[in-house]
Parts: C-alpha cells; structure tokens; sequence
C-alpha cells in the first residue's frame, strides 16, 4: 500500500511526496498537471538564464609567449573610390618604341641578321617591345635583345621571323 498506481488518482493530477514522510496515499500531496508544466517552464526558464558557459573550465597555458588569434577580417566597403578614374597607361605601343636606328652597324644587322634596331623606351621590357613591333609593323618578331648605352637609352635589336625579311620591312618603314 506504500506506492501510489495511476488508478487513485484521475489524470489531471499528479503525485508529489511529501519530504520525510512515508509513500502512502495520505502522505502525497495531489498537484494539478498544469502547475507541473509551468514549474518545468520555470526550471527552463531558469536554465536559459544561466547559460551553458558557466561551466567553462579555464585553459591552461602552456607557453610564455602570448599569441593573438587571428579573428575574421573583412574586406573594405569604401562609400566611394579614392580615386575618381584609372589612370591612363602612359607606356603604350607609340611611347614604346622612339624611333629606328639608321648607323652603318644597324644597316649590316638588317642585312646579316634580318634585324631591325630600335630606340625604346627604358621603362619597356623585352616582351612590350615585341608587342609593339608588331601592332606598329605588322610584322612576326622571332626575340628581341636589349642593351642600355652609356648615353642611357634602351636599345633593341629585334630579330623577325624567318618568313619576313628585314630588308623590306625597312624599306616600308622608311630606314633605307
């Protein structure tokens, strides 16, 4: 007769014992099932308010050096750009190359070599001058070579490819 079964009491009520008293239907007290339902509201409540870090066991530091951890960095989102146009490209196919060599060694390489000899610009690297050559030209380019003169100007020795000829690619120019 110690325990309570479902069969005493209808289904809307619950059973709690009451504290330092026997298990007899007498001892227990007879709850309505909504006040079971809103203290477990309350105890989650409760739970939710505490939080789940409060438990956090401190982390042991096992070297003397502090490192910063690397945190998420965002991209810029300026409200405008800085600057209002893209500057222009100063070094283009005509700045590139100045103008073509006429001297009596420059004469012997268009004959000799089937190369053309240029005054470039300094800043233009061997591959802009090729481009250029060719825009300006129309004409295939095999390598280029480059030297800086004493007098600090960038010459090319620019070697055309096999199916042209030197000689009548100076003459369109108008070097011979």
């Amino acid at each position: 007769m110690g325990i309570a079964t479902n069969e005493m009491f209808p289904k809307s009520t619950c059973a709690i014992p009451i504290l330092g008293q026997s298990l007899t239907p007498l001892s227990l007290l007879v709850v309505p099932v909504k006040t079971e339902a809103k203290s477990k509201a309350l105890k989650a409540k409760k739970a939710v308010l505490k939080g789940v870090h409060s438990q956090r066991r401190k982390k042991i530091r096992t070297s003397p050096t502090f490192r910063r951890p690397k945190t998420l960095r965002l991209r810029r989102q300026p409200k405008y750009p800085r600057k209002s146009a893209p500057r222009r490209n100063k070094l283009d196919h005509y700045a590139i190359i100045k103008f073509p060599l006429t001297t009596e060694s420059a004469m012997k390489k268009i004959e000799d070599n089937n190369t053309l000899v240029f005054i470039v610009d300094v800043k233009a690297n061997k591959h802009q001058i090729k481009h250029a050559v060719k825009k300006l030209y129309d004409i295939d380019v095999a390598k280029v070579n480059t030297l800086i003169r004493p007098d600090g100007e960038k010459k090319a020795y620019v070697r055309l490819a096999p199916d042209y000829d030197a000689l009548d690619v100076a003459n369109k120019i108008g070097i011979i």
